[in-house]
């Protein structure tokens, strides 16, 4: 269904019963976001709130919440906007299958931002920052956040819409040192279009103008995180993924999204920063404070009857991953075409995206070796791939890059990531096939590394046949040396998990460098890997807890060792089991914990009496993992 605006949206799930309406008052901070993890957590409906305490405003989440509603949401128009990614990427696709394609043309055509005629609806309220809905998730958090935002510049010089960038940055609406109801942060990091025009303005004279919007129909936040091809607007993406044009109006020279429910405008400062966070993040933990840009406010538009859409984030899976659902089954064909060679990539949302990059590649060179025993030719155009990938746009942020040849294994999947890492782990030799990168920049989110923003990375690459069958029980004639493990898992085929004493500091490692040498260097032909950590029943229950616990809490030039590990040419490598310390360790960033006071009152809702009293299935436990 086309969508014009988020009321829209929200009556058509209420006609199809995808849609809850909660009637008591709830408090925005905490109360709601426990509210709406218990509903995710259950793959519930979407939620909205109808009385949020302080707020004259309804409250809307949980609409991106499964896979199958996602895709919904969309379901008029997805195949479309599938076409028009596809000639993007290739325009020949149009001469080979003009049928196919021959929608293509008026699609992009009647999505262009158009000039909206007459009074535009966001122009018919006004309020303040603190009459809105300031939801806050966590109880560390430094205030209230706008998580759905879709904040919007331009260069200097420019009202084209066209050249408008929008994008995802969080924003804090109060807390710290923001001055109420008229300052509010601006939390952008790497590899991000504002950033670009915050540089450009700061070279102009020209006052740094943005919008900060809300709401709208489905397709607009969506559109503020969708990686586009280049040259195609995110204004006309968001027409064609609608259905209906993006329309638009101009006041006080700011941009204003005709249908959304929500701006906020305003100046950013280019002579200011301003503590901005904590705030309970993607990756499971905290981001922390931190100096960010802040944006003096100008006036904050509403529409009538406006509802104010959000979200809660924290550790995966959570709301945010459909977001990587869609933009997957969108632009599945376009990695072929930006790193050549390369078939498939997959960020793991289980590990936080960027920790976590898996892909296949291939091996195409000097194909007239292929007589050769494969086992003995090391993984070659893979590792150019891998630099490809570490060199380009937000894939640069993966810290670790485990890259398979798909070349002779057609059935290879990325996206199968137990699968995958199996496949990786029964052919990787540890001698050849860790490539490191010291000192680089990571993800401004994860504080695995050695600095904000500073760490390193890592490559491992395999390719070949298999050279051997990994263990699945825990062996019973190992001597783990000085480890002296408390508890011994297997979480995956050719894995342990070492439940060993929590780390402390220096000290920590230097004892369990010296543990490591009583360890057999033959343990590889069963245990390629071993993980160090602090609960080893935990990460060996799922599949996600491995994934997240192995992979963000561990920075690889200071966390990975290896037994009978071995340096040659400047080149380190092992001949036995490589050993990553995923402990957590004193400089790493909290986990995200909820409140007890709050919870138990959360939990008396779901309690017979409660108003939600049966909307979660019988025995449902929050947070199973």
């Amino acid at each position: 269904m086309a969508y014009r605006n988020l009321q829209e949206t929200v009556d058509d799930l209420d006609k199809h019963g995808k849609l809850l309406r909660i009637k008591s008052e709830l408090d925005p901070d905490l109360e709601i976001a426990a509210v709406h993890r218990r509903i995710f957590d259950a793959q519930g409906p979407a939620i909205l709130f109808e009385k949020v305490k302080g707020s004259p405003f309804r409250a809307l989440s949980n609409l991106y919440g499964t896979f199958d509603r996602t895709s919904w949401l969309f379901r008029d128009t997805l195949e479309k906007v599938q076409r028009m990614v596809e000639l993007k990427i290739d325009p020949m696709r149009f001469m080979k299958a003009p049928l196919k394609y021959a929608s293509a043309p008026m699609t992009a055509y009647t999505s262009l931002p158009k000039k909206y005629l007459g009074k535009a609806p966001i122009l018919k309220g006004r309020t303040t920052i603190s009459q809105l809905p300031l939801i806050k998730s966590w109880p560390m958090d430094g205030g209230a956040f706008v998580t759905m935002p879709q904040v919007l510049s331009f260069p200097p010089g420019s009202k084209n819409p066209m050249e408008s960038n929008v994008g995802m940055y969080r924003v804090q609406l109060d807390g710290n040192e923001y001055k109420t109801d008229k300052e509010i942060g601006l939390h952008y990091q790497l590899h991000r279009g504002i950033g670009v025009h915050h540089q450009q303005y700061l070279n102009s004279d020209e006052p740094f103008r943005a919008s900060v919007i809300v709401g709208g129909p489905p397709s607009y936040a969506f559109t503020a995180i969708m990686p586009l091809p280049e040259g195609l607007s995110e204004l006309t993406f968001a027409g064609m993924l609608a259905g209906k044009s993006y329309r638009y109006a101009w006041d006080n020279n700011h941009f204003l999204p005709a249908e959304a429910d929500f701006v906020i405008t305003g100046t950013v400062r280019k002579d200011k920063l301003m503590p901005e966070g904590p705030f309970g993040d993607h990756l499971g933990y905290y981001s922390l404070e931190h100096d960010f840009p802040v944006m003096e406010v100008d006036k904050v538009y509403h529409r009538p009857n406006a509802i104010w859409h959000f979200s809660v984030v924290g550790r995966p899976p959570m709301e945010d991953s459909s977001f990587g659902y869609l933009i997957s089954k969108i632009v599945k064909d376009l990695a072929p075409v930006e790193f050549p060679g390369v078939k498939a990539v997959n960020a793991v949302d289980a590990a936080g995206v960027h920790p976590l990059l898996l892909a296949v590649g291939s091996e195409r060179y000097m194909p007239f070796r292929a007589d050769e025993v494969d086992n003995t030719r090391p993984p070659e155009e893979i590792l150019t791939q891998a630099n490809r990938l570490l060199g380009s746009g937000q894939t640069s942020l993966a810290k670790f890059l485990i890259i398979a040849d798909g070349s002779r294994e057609k059935n290879l999947d990325c996206h199968d990531e137990a699968a995958f890492l199996q496949h990786a782990l029964e052919r990787i030799d540890w001698k050849r096939d860790l490539h490191f990168y010291t000192n680089w920049t990571i993800d401004t989110l994860d504080y695995s590394g050695e600095g904000w923003n500073s760490g390193s990375k890592v490559v491992f690459a395999a390719r070949g046949d298999k050279r051997r069958q990994l263990g699945t029980t825990v062996p019973t004639d190992f001597n783990f040396g000085g480890l002296s493990p408390k508890r011994v898992t297997v979480p995956l085929p050719g894995v342990l998990a070492l439940e060993v004493t929590p780390y402390i500091g220096e000290q920590s490692r230097t004892r369990m460098q010296a543990a490591l040498g009583g360890l057999n260097p033959e343990m590889v032909d069963q245990f390629p890997l071993i993980l160090l950590v602090d609960d080893a029943s935990f990460v060996a229950k799922t599949l996600n807890n491995f994934l997240w616990v192995a992979f963000t809490r561990t920075s690889p030039s200071s966390d990975i060792y290896g037994i009978g590990a071995q340096t040659r040419n400047k080149h380190w490598g092992c001949a036995g089991p490589l050993v990553m310390d995923a402990r957590v360790k004193p400089h790493h960033a909290p986990g995200l914990v909820e409140d007890p006071a709050v919870s138990a009152k959360v939990d008396k809702l779901f309690s017979k009496g409660g108003e939600l009293y049966g909307v979660l299935p019988k025995g449902h436990v929050l947070n199973p993992s």
